[in-house]
Order: structure tokens, then C-alpha cells, then sequence
């Protein structure tokens, strides 16, 4: 008498456990600071033959965008499937667990489904604990070989030398508080000739193959294998030979370098990120040769992640799991490369806000393999898109949309518009967090002083010091031709926008002329579409 109720307990879960076995693997490999700068997407320089191929067996996304051009909020929102104001993640200092302490993350989720989810590398934002107790149900193998000491990311005594002293000089001139302020920096680049495992991207990647090969060895559950490149990220870092791989002579430069006309003063920041490495002047311009050797650096970078990606795709294959796993590859944002002016992340245009995305199903239409699409995808839609295509239900709080159905059909109908959003760059601490007390005092100063002027001079009676510097937000929407760029108070949905933002794509795809002004009709009527929100731009295909 008493078995029988234990049986009836045990067959849901014998029942669960046997679905979530058949079930399909997921690697989820992510590329930080990685602009569609790759041979599959047009890149005419450079050299990533193994995304390349991914590209040419699985579907890619031409127009593929993040909701916030930088690392913490990017990452919250597609990990949490929630958007950046939903979960209040604007800002690189916010930890999206500590504000948001119940919402399941996409790895969470799968956990809960049956699966076994670890990560290797960069896959959220590099908070203490990455969300181990909650989103990973184990840790990585480390695996044991001999690396040498890279002392401030660097594997050349010199470098390691220069970021030691300017350590002390800042420490001694601001105090050791200064330091989480991101002021401490060495060069910019390195070129070492090293094995690619002395760097991070190298070392974790030979992580995430030990942890599959123990994953597959022991598979009672599916996995979710996540693997994060820290490249091309600055500082600009990688072995010599992929530096090798390039002539700088034939590195092209930026074509447009100076901000849109008509543009928003605060829409740009002047390279905060990029002028703390040691090296880089702190104000001026970026001239022609430092601009070349950023570009070869940085290209550099993106061909020693493609190298590690293709090492782990390798893998995959070897462990004769590739045939049951879903490989989708994602950047968390573009990059500006002396493009507008400017170098790094952090604003609202397209060079910012567009992504690298790409997929591969086991399953997938082989009419379908090598495909583009221009379908308007969003990355807060990956985490409905790995349920679906896992089969399993999706949370009530997401708020993208599966775009499974373009794995079968690349040219259906799809969302009318995309959204971003950053809060004002230009008076911002590395354009990231809020400004603080002491960031003036420090060689920012000038630059802090000299965006504020612009914007005064160009806001006139609007300009607010609270308003521009802590609440207005920068909302944008990109349609099929549009690029619409909203600035106003974020406290405040209905509030009267401060400035206003329109690029044709047709006709300017380098956002160039804001020719909003010209436009009032068509700015009205953008403006109504981006009041009515996401949910309203998807298409009947995609409800």
C-alpha cells in the first residue's frame, strides 16, 4: 500500500527527466566589444574564417540589436529576458540581481527544465559571484597548465611595468579609492608571442572544451554551455600571430570622423574609455597612425576570439555532440572606431546599438543554411527563442519575442522596429555610471567640461545640471529605414522630449545629417510608433 504512492511520485519526475534527456544542447557563445566586424557581415579586412563558416552552415542577422550599447545593462537584458528600464540595469555600476532578487535568468530556467548549465569566460557582466548559486548548477573544469604571470592583463614585463607605476601615481594622487573608478590603466594594445592560453580568452576556452568533454562523458542532462570572450574588449590584447595576420597598410580608417550634423551635443562622449590607457592623449584628437595601430589591435582581437570560437565548435564535434546542439553567437554591443569622432561603446547609433548574431540548429532547413536575414531582431529576444527551441515554456516576464520562425522562413514579415535606450553619454563617468564628485578633478576634467559647454550652448534654456546629468535618458528606436533618437526625462514616459534625433537609412546609413527638424510630419508620426511600444511593432507572423 504504501509503494504505490511512491511510484506515483516518482513517475512525473521519471517522466520529466526523460524529456529533458531528449532535449538539445545549447552553446552559447558570447563576444564582448564586438562590433559586425567579421568576414560573414562584409568586413573587407577582417580575418575570421571560423565565424565565417558557422555563418555560411547557420543563419545570420543583418540587423540584429542590443538594448543598451554597453556590458552590464546589455547583459542583464537578454540574460533576464527583460528589458533595461523593466529591470532597472541602465548603468555598469546596477546588479541586476540585487535589484530584481526573484527574476529567473535564461540558464536559471534551463536548470530548472533539466538541464546542466555552467559558463567559462564573460557571460554577465563581471559582478563578485556571476550569479553561480542561482544561474549555474556547477562550476568549470580548470584545467591545470602553466601560464605565465599576466600582471594587469599584460604578458610583456614592460607593459606590466607601466601599469604598476601608473597604478602607484594614481593611488598616491587620488587614493586607493580610485581604483573601481577604471582610471588605472596601462597601453592600450599588446603583442605578445605567446600561446593563446596565456590570455584570458585562450585559457577560458580551454575551460569550456574541459567541461564539455566531462559534461558528455557523464550526460544524463542536456547542457547549457555558455563561453565568453573578454575580447576584443580594451585593453586591445592577443598574441602576435593574429596581429600577423594583418598589414597595417591595408587597415582602412573611419570614412566619417566627425559627429552627425545637426546632431544631439550629448549624443557622444569623447572616448573616456579609450583615453585612460597609458599612451592615449587624454584630450584631442585620435591622429591618423595611433588610429591605425587601435584598428590593427583591435582586429587583431576579433581574429584571436574567432580562433578560440573555432576551437570550441571544433570540440563540439569531436565529442560527437554537434548533431543534438543548438550554437547561437551574439556581441553584447557595437563599438565606434574613430566612427562619428569617437572610440568605444556608449551611444545610441546604429555603430553602437548593432549587433553580431548568428545561429545553428541541428534541424534547421538546409534551404536555410547560409542565409541572411534583415529581419529586425532584438537580443532580449534570444531567451524566448532558446525555449522554444528547446521545447520549453517560457516565462511570463519576457519581453522579446522567439524568432524561431525565421530559422524556417528568413524572409517572413517581422518587427517593425527595434529598441535601444542610453542615458546621456556625454556627461557620464566613462559614459557608464552616474558622474562622481571626484571624476571632475581628475584628467577628465577638461573633457567633462568641454561636452558640458556644447550642450549648454546647443540646449540653451533647457539645460538642467540635475536633468542632463542624472535622468535623461536617450531612447531609439530603429524601423526599416529610421533611425529615431528620443532624449528625455526617463522618470517620466509621457514626458515632452528635450531634443530629437532622425536618420534616413536610405539614403544616410552612416547617420550622418539629422534631418529631424525638416521632418516634423514623419518625426510625429516615428514618435507615436515608439510611444506604442515594443509589443506593438511585432508582426502578425511573430504574435
Amino acid at each position: 500500500m504504501k509503494i504505490i504512492p511512491t511510484l506515483c511520485l516518482l513517475l512525473p519526475l521519471l517522466s520529466a527527466t526523460s524529456q529533458a534527456a531528449d532535449r538539445p544542447n545549447i552553446l552559447f557563445l558570447a563576444i564582448d566589444d564586438l562590433r559586425p566586424e567579421l568576414g560573414c557581415y562584409g568586413s573587407e579586412i577582417a580575418i575570421t574564417p571560423n565565424l565565417d563558416k558557422l555563418a555560411s552552415q547557420g543563419l545570420l542577422f543583418n540587423r540584429a540589436y542590443c538594448q543598451q550599447a554597453i556590458c552590464s545593462p546589455s547583459r542583464a537584458s537578454l540574460m533576464t529576458g527583460a528589458r533595461p528600464d523593466t529591470i532597472g540595469v541602465v548603468e555598469n555600476y546596477a546588479y541586476f540581481r540585487e535589484l530584481n532578487p526573484d527574476i529567473v535568468t535564461l540558464p536559471q530556467h534551463f536548470i530548472a527544465n533539466g538541464y546542466e548549465a555552467v559558463y567559462s569566460g564573460k557571460i554577465f557582466h563581471n559582478d563578485p559571484t556571476a550569479d553561480q548559486d542561482k544561474s549555474w548548477s556547477r562550476k568549470p573544469t580548470r584545467p591545470k597548465v602553466k601560464r605565465i604571470n599576466t600582471a594587469g592583463g599584460y604578458a610583456l614585463p614592460e607593459n606590466q611595468a607601466i601599469w604598476r607605476t601608473n597604478k602607484e601615481v594614481l593611488d598616491a594622487k587620488y587614493g586607493t579609492a580610485i581604483a573601481g573608478s577604471g582610471l588605472i590603466h596601462g597601453p592600450a594594445y599588446e603583442a605578445a608571442d605567446v600561446p593563446d592560453n596565456t590570455y584570458e580568452d585562450g585559457y577560458n576556452t580551454d575551460s569550456a572544451i574541459a567541461t564539455l568533454k566531462e559534461l558528455v562523458s557523464d550526460q544524463d542532462k542536456p547542457f547549457f554551455l555558455g563561453l565568453g570572450m573578454k575580447k576584443p574588449h580594451l585593453e586591445f590584447i592577443a598574441p602576435k600571430r593574429y596581429w600577423d595576420l594583418y598589414d597595417p597598410n591595408d587597415i582602412p580608417l573611419a570614412e566619417h570622423t566627425t559627429p552627425p550634423e545637426n546632431g544631439a551635443a550629448m549624443g557622444l562622449h569623447p572616448s573616456f574609455e579609450l583615453r585612460v590607457r597609458d599612451g592615449i592623449p587624454k584630450h584631442g584628437p585620435i591622429d591618423e597612425e595611433m588610429s591605425r595601430t587601435l584598428k590593427h589591435a583591435y582586429l587583431a582581437c576579433v581574429s584571436y576570439v574567432d580562433a578560440q570560437l573555432g576551437r570550441m565548435i571544433d570540440a563540439l564535434d569531436e565529442a560527437g555532440v554537434r548533431e543534438n546542439t543548438i550554437i547561437i553567437v551574439w556581441g553584447d554591443h557595437g563599438w565606434h572606431l574613430g566612427d562619428m569622432g569617437i572610440w568605444g561603446k556608449a551611444t545610441n547609433y546604429d555603430i553602437a546599438t548593432r549587433v553580431p548574431l548568428m545561429i545553428w540548429t541541428p534541424d534547421m532547413p538546409e534551404s536555410v543554411r547560409g542565409s541572411k536575414t534583415d529581419a529586425l531582431v532584438e537580443l532580449v529576444d534570444m531567451y524566448p527563442t532558446l525555449c522554444e527551441l528547446a521545447g520549453i515554456a517560457q516565462p511570463e516576464h519576457l519581453e522579446g519575442h522567439s524568432f524561431h520562425p525565421l530559422i524556417r522562413d528568413p524572409n517572413l514579415p517581422w518587427k517593425t522596429a527595434a529598441f535601444s535606450q542610453f542615458p546621456n553619454p556625454a556627461l557620464r563617468e566613462w559614459a557608464a555610471n552616474p558622474l562622481s564628485a571626484g571624476m571632475r578633478e581628475t584628467f577628465f576634467g577638461p573633457l567633462i567640461q568641454e561636452v558640458e559647454e556644447r550642450i549648454i550652448e546647443q540646449q540653451g534654456d533647457k539645460w538642467d545640471r540635475d536633468l542632463f546629468e542624472t535622468h535623461l535618458m536617450g531612447y531609439t528606436m530603429r524601423t526599416d529605414r529610421y533611425r529615431l533618437v528620443v532624449w528625455q526625462d526617463y522618470r517620466n514616459a509621457l514626458a515632452d522630449p528635450i531634443d530629437i534625433e532622425l536618420y534616413d537609412h536610405q539614403s544616410d546609413p552612416s547617420e550622418t545629417v539629422n534631418i529631424a527638424d525638416d521632418h516634423p510630419e514623419l518625426v510625429a508620426e516615428l514618435l507615436a510608433t515608439f510611444r506604442a511600444g515594443w509589443k506593438a511593432q511585432l508582426a502578425t507572423a511573430a504574435n
